[in-house]
């Protein structure tokens, strides 16, 4: 599948046919990998890659994922870059379209991965910016649908901070017609345009209960407190204990009910030990499906 948009920055780029079509597709490579080894449909093509801050698995992913497929990958950090000596992001992007065939940027602020993208004249992929994480929602997704088989009308069920994994998710919401109930403390509600957009496809509640938002739920997610963006440790007095994904909460969704986290974790704060190496949790075939989503995303962005 070749993707209509040129980048994938917030997957409001996205039309519903193409969000469920790269959730199938990674499943199709997920098995082709196991069974045979993934074909070479990437060969002599090259992802650069823009890291301005620490990253493991979607660094990882990436580059195991340009190798897998024929490719290779080159990690940029911002001190290895003329950027940490001035170079303007418009010049930076031309520079990397005459060397690469695509180019994946974890940023501090979206708004320079924007101009990156409208500057670049290949593919840029939204590797983390402070608003969106497009990528790890593909991943997501991809492990709702292993588990149920669908995703349309589930419920998933977002518990902590309305942050830029948040945001993201609600758009996928939207793309697949899943129900969406989010739990945040006030003053932390997810953004509001991004809300608004997507209440037109799917049903989004917000609340300040996480009871509210877990009841009936088939998937409760939560991510740290206090990220990259934000590590102000007064933060923490406006989640917990209330807003943790512990044994209790867990129990008032669905018995069969799935735990997701984005990782990295920060344990006994958002969720408890025993929920995140519980049987309910799934955030190990999270971080595996973040590769067959690279995979399925570069196939679809690259030409061949």
């Amino acid at each position: 599948m070749k993707l209509k948009t040129k980048d994938l920055l917030t997957l409001a780029e996205l039309t519903p046919k193409e969000f469920v079509c790269l959730i199938d597709d990674s499943i199709k490579l997920k098995k082709e990998l196991k069974k045979s080894g993934s074909k070479h449909v990437l060969k002599n093509k090259t992802l650069a890659m823009i890291f301005q801050k620490p990253s493991t698995r979607t660094r990882v992913s990436f580059e195991t994922g340009m190798y897998q497929l024929g490719g290779c990958a080159i990690n940029l950090s911002s001190n290895d870059m003329q950027l940490s000596r001035g170079e303007s992001v418009e010049d930076t992007a031309r520079t990397l379209s005459r060397y690469s065939n695509c180019i994946v940027a974890r940023v501090y602020e979206h708004e320079l991965l924007a101009k990156l993208a409208e500057h670049a004249t290949v593919p840029v992929i939204n590797g983390l910016s402070d608003t969106f994480h497009p990528c790890q929602i593909l991943a997501d997704f991809m492990t709702i649908k292993e588990n149920f088989g669908k995703i349309k009308g589930l419920k998933i069920a977002w518990v902590g901070d309305g942050n830029n994994v948040c945001n993201s998710m609600i758009y996928g919401a939207a793309l697949s017609g899943t129900i969406m109930s989010i739990a945040t403390p006030k003053g932390f509600e997810p953004d509001k345009n991004v809300v608004t957009e997507s209440k037109k496809s799917t049903k989004i509640e917000l609340t300040t209960d996480p009871f509210v938002a877990v009841k009936n739920a088939d998937v409760v997610v939560t991510d740290t407190y206090s990220s990259i963006h934000n590590k102000n440790p007064k933060r923490m007095k406006k989640f917990l204990p209330k807003f943790q994904v512990n044994p209790e909460l867990m129990k008032s969704a669905k018995k069969n009910t799935i735990f997701m986290h984005c990782l990295p974790a920060k344990r006994e704060q958002e969720v408890t030990s025993s929920v995140i190496d519980g049987p309910q949790s799934v955030v190990w075939d999270e971080v595996e499906n973040r590769l067959h989503t690279q995979k399925a995303l570069l196939t679809a962005l690259i030409q061949a």
